[in-house]
């Protein structure tokens, strides 16, 4: 194994136990920004690099899959609150459903509970 492909599997086990991956952007949005336009006259506009929402959306996802991770394996908490926990993260995913556009692949996209749950 050369040097090269070693980086590249000490990068992926990293990010695996690190719940930390790379999600591509949808390419509309690569080179785009947010724009927010407060509602009080005489303010000025707020311009975000989409790029930088993306990164911290996909970082709020990341910081949740590893919460859920912690909340699984943790010994001390009873099966009932696990479910509990797991309902409100759940909860997170759905309420994040509305950035999935921003993604390339919508198999790194958020997935909330099914309507029928």
């Amino acid at each position: 194994m050369d040097i090269e492909q070693f980086r590249r599997v000490l990068r992926d086990v990293l990010a695996d136990e690190l719940g930390v991956s790379r999600a591509e952007m949808a390419p509309r949005w690569q080179g785009g920004e947010m724009v927010l336009v407060p509602g009080k006259p005489g303010t000025q506009d707020k311009r975000v690099p989409i790029e930088a929402f993306f990164h911290k959306i996909v970082m709020m996802r990341d910081k949740l899959r590893v919460l859920e991770q912690k909340i699984n394996a943790h010994d001390m908490l009873t099966d009932s609150d696990k479910v509990q926990l797991q309902q409100y993260i759940t909860g997170c995913y759905g309420t994040l459903t509305t950035f999935n556009l921003l993604f390339a692949d919508r198999s790194e996209a958020f997935a909330g509970a099914a309507k029928d749950d």
